[in-house]
């Protein structure tokens, strides 16, 4: 297993215990709001290096 799925498997185990540990609304507020958080602290150059790997791996 890759290190970005065991990243990706971890976050879903998260969500799922805070979806029934927290009413709804908190949990989607949390699932949402770290990874938004998280981007906007990134740099300009960052964030378009993100965008255009995003962005190659799409269009494999």
């Amino acid at each position: 297993m890759s290190r970005n799925a065991k990243v990706a498997a971890g976050g879903v185990a998260v969500g799922l215990i805070l979806l029934f540990w927290l009413p709804w609304w908190v949990a989607l507020l949390i699932i949402v709001g770290v990874p938004a958080a998280a981007y906007l602290t990134l740099d300009p150059s960052q964030r378009r290096r993100l965008r255009r790997v995003t962005r190659k791996e799409i269009g494999r």
